[in-house]
């Protein structure tokens, strides 16, 4: 019999929650607005216990977060969002409440390292056992694998709050992060683009003097990473990224920037296929719910037979 899967992915604009035994069997899928915590987790609770009534029991869940998250399994707040910049979010416990309310086991991680999970197992990273996903839209995230296991340390990485060189007398623009102004998602996010222009990146015309500063600052980035990380491939999501003319910019930045100092032909002869869009397209996340759930599933304890 077919395992299903719950999967949600919990993002600062939206929850996007499905119910399927992976990307290609979806069997039921609903989105709505990230409200209230109460309320919004009520909403996903409820959606996943409708399914499970009409389409038979889930074996297990997995929630792919927005962050900072509690990812230290020996720690009392595992499983929670803590400090987010998200107004009335931080402290909200993710995993205990769908574990509580679901029963079953709960796989939880970032939203980028879930879609990073879902891009090695089914789309841009298969075949791959190091690289980086990366996301560009209401904030900045990345995630990834390094030897084949998701990236996890003292924290989680949090590559959307890198420090980066600001030229400030050619972008004067202070950045909007509450925590640290003009980091990489101050600098280069929907929202900072959106404070810097007075209006959203998506109404920007392509010959906007917008452009080649976020290339230029998501270069300088993607430089950062192949240098600490040493990815096979890059990957780039994610809102912003919809404009596809950006690719081109960024490979050629980092190729500037790198200098042929790294000599691997994957950067050298063919960076068209070292940074690249994700191969699931804006559903990375959601489908980072259905790996981190079988991930939860085969790490569970077996159940034992009833003496």
């Amino acid at each position: 019999m077919t395992a299903l899967y719950g999967a949600i992915e919990a993002g600062g604009t939206k929850f996007v929650c499905m119910v399927g035994a992976g990307p290609e069997d979806v069997r039921a899928e609903t989105r709505f607005p990230t409200t209230s915590p109460e309320r919004t987790l009520r909403q996903a609770i409820e959606f996943l216990r409708a399914e499970q009534d009409r389409q038979g029991p889930l074996a297990a869940v997995g929630i792919a977060s927005f962050g900072p998250v509690d990812l230290r399994p020996d720690s009392p707040t595992y499983g929670y969002i803590t400090s987010t910049p998200k107004a009335g979010w931080s402290n909200v416990s993710m995993a205990g409440a769908a574990a509580a309310a679901l029963g079953v086991p709960v796989g939880f991680d970032t939203d980028v390292n879930a879609a990073a999970l879902a891009e090695q197992r089914w789309g841009a990273g298969r075949g791959l056992h190091s690289f980086v996903y990366m996301t560009i839209g209401t904030g900045i995230g990345g995630g990834g694998l390094l030897d084949g296991r998701v990236l996890h340390g003292l924290v989680h990485p949090e590559m959307g709050h890198m420090r980066l060189p600001h030229d400030v007398a050619a972008d004067p623009f202070a950045g909007i992060c509450p925590f640290h102004g003009d980091c990489l998602e101050g600098l280069a996010s929907g929202p900072a683009m959106n404070a810097r222009w007075r209006q959203p990146a998506e109404d920007l015309p392509d010959d906007h003097p917008a452009w080649p500063l976020e290339a230029g600052y998501l270069a300088l980035a993607v430089s950062n990473l192949v240098c600490t990380l040493s990815p096979q491939r890059i990957v780039i999501g994610g809102g912003v990224m919809s404009k596809a003319f950006l690719f081109p910019m960024i490979r050629q930045k980092v190729a500037d920037l790198l200098n042929n100092y790294v000599r691997a032909p994957e950067i050298v002869d063919d960076i068209d296929d070292f940074i690249v869009a994700p191969g699931l397209g804006e559903r990375a996340g959601a489908f980072g719910g259905f790996a981190l759930a079988a991930d939860a599933l085969q790490a569970s304890p077996p159940e034992r037979d009833a003496v």
